[in-house]
């Protein structure tokens, strides 16, 4: 059994952090509705989804995938990098403890769990401007002795790893080669985005399904010319807080 974690959007969305994209207003009903959606596909996927209570106080908390990464052996609770994110930790800790045993990320050391990509045992990190190089030794520290490689990548441009390259099958990576640097994915295959597409790269794999924005068109054909299986769901509101579909959910295996 699969467990997704969510939280529901927040009452104050519209105050949420952003970084590379412009303030737009954002219809919360629309969000709510967009955010159900995207809890049913999960469901579809097989997941059981446990859904946390909404908070005014943190306006970007619906994007539950930052404030933690989950490990077979453990969990690792971030520090984001916007300090006016930090207030979502304790529920999710709370919600995580009864499954698996918990780590901190420690200041200095900032992460957000969009920054963390992980494909079989190797485990990628984004080096941006919500994750420093403490928080990677500090994430290095905990998995590289129980089996894990931790490589760091440069991102530019995007707000995580996860906005330029994420994981479509077990040898499969959809990419927006402008936004990263390196070759540190070989021997990955690399599907690249349609140009005209920038956002396209983040895609949430469950399974043999891809949840997948709808405001993609010209990549997910290519993804489907491929025969990888695409769920199109609609996240127009929530990508105006500069989410995408990885971040509004934890996903793990639940323990017998």
């Amino acid at each position: 059994m699969r467990i997704a974690l969510t939280r529901e959007v927040s009452p104050s969305i519209d105050r949420c952090e952003l970084t590379h994209v412009e303030r737009r207003p954002i219809d919360l009903e629309a969000a709510r509705a967009q955010h159900a959606a995207y809890e049913n596909q999960l469901r579809e996927a097989g997941c059981r989804v446990t859904r946390l209570p909404a908070d005014e106080t943190v306006p970007d908390s619906v994007f539950v995938e930052d404030i933690a990464v989950v490990f077979d052996e453990v969990a690792i609770l971030t520090r984001p990098g916007a300090q006016s994110r930090r207030l979502e930790t304790p529920i999710v800790a709370d919600a995580l403890r009864a499954h698996r045993r918990l780590v901190r990320i420690d200041s200095p050391g900032t992460i957000d769990g969009g920054d963390v990509l992980t494909i079989g045992r190797r485990v990628f990190v984004g080096e941006s401007a919500r994750t420093n190089a403490l928080a990677f030794e500090r994430l290095a520290a905990v998995l590289q002795p129980i089996g894990y490689s931790v490589t760091p990548v440069h991102v530019t441009g995007c707000l995580h790893l996860k906005s330029a390259v994420t994981q479509l099958a077990d040898d499969t990576v959809l990419v927006n080669r402008r936004w990263l640097a390196g070759d540190c994915f070989d021997p990955l295959k690399l599907i690249d985005v349609d140009e005209s597409e920038p956002h396209a790269a983040n895609a949430l794999r469950i399974g043999n399904r891809v949840i997948y924005s709808s405001a993609f068109p010209r990549t997910r054909r290519r993804l489907e010319a491929l025969g990888i299986g695409v769920v199109p769901v609609d996240v127009g509101e929530l990508a105006k807080a500069e989410g995408g579909v990885t971040c509004c959910s934890l996903i793990f295996d639940a323990r017998e």
